[in-house]
Order: structure tokens, then sequence, then C-alpha cells
């Protein structure tokens, strides 16, 4: 039998993950969600975003769905 089944995320998740890697995971998607509202509050599209900061909008795209970890520098931008 599947144990997981009917688990809670929040219990599968802690089997799985280190305190650390649930608390990274945590503290990355907290950061892109706050890139993206500060970027809709300004009305800007991710195109224009790109023009504004000189990061490609395919990267500003890969960041907001999560599959790339920008360095600082690149959030700072």
């Amino acid at each position: 039998m599947n144990k997981a089944i009917g688990q809670k995320w929040e219990e599968v998740e802690k089997e799985l993950f280190t305190s650390e890697e649930i608390t990274e995971s945590d503290l990355r998607v907290a950061v892109i969600g706050e890139q993206i509202k500060a970027r809709n509050e300004k009305g800007l599209s991710q195109r224009e975003l790109s023009s504004l900061s000189g990061i490609a909008q395919t990267v500003i795209a890969s960041i907001e769905k999560g599959t790339s970890c920008p360095n600082l520098e690149t959030i700072i931008k």
C-alpha cells in the first residue's frame, strides 16, 4: 500500500527534503513571487522589464517559472 496517498504535502515534503532544503525552496518561491508582484504593479510585461533591465525576456520567464536560479546581481537588476 502506498502510504503517501492521503498524506498532506507537508508530511511528504518532510520525508523527502531536509529542513534546509524546504527553507531554501520557500525563500525562492517568496522572492519569485515578489518579483512577479512588483512587475505587475508597475504594469510591465516581461518584454518591457527585459528592455529596462538588460536581462533577456527568456531569462525573466525562466526565473518566474522557477526553472532558473538567478544570482543576486540578476535579481537586483
